[in-house]
Order: structure tokens, then C-alpha cells, then sequence
């Protein structure tokens, strides 16, 4: 059984190595950066991960996970995803308020508990953010999205995910009208700063670049 540190590093490498870089690797400071830790700390937990053969590593090289890290942090992903979904859709925690919670209960370690929540809420294949459920056996919808600073001006979308789940920026996105499927129109974008304006219920919006690269749409 793994420390709530050690799961939370693997479920980290799986998130940059899988869903944000699609490299299969990561480097050590790019992880100590994610984990908010110095790159002395995150080198002591992979030699720990190493031993424990969920990882490949050598100092200084490329981290990447192995076989048996990927499944463990596929079941810590499943577990986190579908508490985020149970506490936004039965108990009314708000869409910037479930990823604090759901850190703690994804590390219960009850099987049972976890396929029966599955079951509860009819399997779902997301969570509120937009971000794909793993099934029971560790299969995970493959995506085909691209932020909205990808998308042309005169174009119209509709937003599916967020990159970024912290409470600032998923409480911006609120105050902007935006939900998941949202349609959303770009009518210009500044060359200079990348600055874009969009419409959102006929409402019309000036965002910044980097907010429009934390919007996924398809």
C-alpha cells in the first residue's frame, strides 16, 4: 500500500507525462515545480518510487512511469474523478470546490466503495471539469480537444474541459457564464498579447491568452 505522498507523486507524473505534456516522460524539476516542492524532495520520493518498481528514473534523467505505477495512478485518478462527480452532482458542492475534497477521499482504499460509487452514478465517462473517468479496468477515453487560443477568429465552439482546475480560475469562468458545452463564438484576437474577444450567450467578453489556453474545446 502506498503513502498519500507517494500516490499523490504518481498521480502527478501520470498528469504531465499522460494528460498535459504526451511524452511519456517528465523531468525532475518539472515535477518538484507541479508537486510545489524543491527538486531535492521530489528526488528522495522517485528513489523511494523506483524501489517500490512504479517508476523508471535514473539522477538526472527522464522520469517515466512503469506498468505498474501507470495502473496504481489510473486507480487514484478513477477515485478522485468520480468523488469530484458525486460531490457536484448529489451533494451540490460547486464545480471549484470538489477537487480539495475529493484529494482526501481518493486515497480511501476500498475497492467495493468504489465500484459501487461508479455504479451509483450510472458510470460516468467525466467529471465536472471536463476530465475523462478511468473505468474499472484502467481504460481511459482517449480526447481530441484544443484550447480556445487555437481556435481562428469568426469560429464557434463549445467548451468541454479546463486545464486549470484551481477555485481562482474555475470561479472566473463562472462569473463569465461558461459551462461545460457551452457554446462560445471568437470574434477577434490581438496579435500583440493574444488578447481575444468571444461571445458567450450573446454577451460579448475580452479575455486573456493565458485564459483562453486553459479552455479546452472541441
Amino acid at each position: 500500500m502506498l503513502s498519500f505522498t507517494e500516490e499523490n507523486y504518481i498521480k502527478a507524473l501520470f498528469h504531465i507525462t499522460y494528460e498535459t505534456e504526451h511524452n511519456n516522460e517528465a523531468g525532475t524539476n518539472q515535477l518538484a515545480s507541479y508537486m510545489c516542492v524543491k527538486p531535492a524532495t521530489a528526488t528522495d520520493m522517485l528513489r523511494k518510487l523506483k524501489e517500490k518498481g512504479l517508476i523508471d528514473y535514473e539522477k538526472y534523467g527522464k522520469i517515466t512511469l512503469s506498468e505498474e505505477g501507470r495502473v496504481n495512478a489510473l486507480e487514484i485518478l478513477r477515485k478522485h474523478r468520480l468523488w469530484e462527480t458525486f460531490l457536484f452532482q448529489k451533494l451540490d458542492f460547486s464545480w471549484d470546490e470538489v477537487h480539495e475534497v475529493a484529494e482526501q477521499l481518493e486515497h480511501i482504499h476500498s475497492a467495493k466503495l468504489i465500484d459501487k460509487l461508479d455504479n451509483f452514478l450510472g458510470y460516468p465517462e467525466f467529471d465536472p471539469h471536463g476530465d475523462a473517468i478511468p473505468d474499472s479496468k484502467g481504460i481511459i477515453k482517449p480526447l481530441s480537444r484544443k484550447s480556445l487560443a487555437e481556435v481562428e477568429p469568426g469560429y464557434t465552439c463549445k467548451m468541454v474541459a479546463v486545464r486549470d482546475n484551481t477555485p481562482a480560475f474555475l470561479q472566473y469562468v463562472s462569473q463569465l457564464n461558461l459551462k461545460l458545452n457551452t457554446p462560445i463564438k471568437v470574434l477577434s484576437r490581438q496579435g500583440y498579447d493574444g488578447t481575444i474577444e468571444i461571445l458567450i450567450d450573446n454577451q460579448l467578453n475580452t479575455v486573456s491568452q493565458k485564459f483562453a489556453e486553459n479552455i479546452m474545446i472541441v
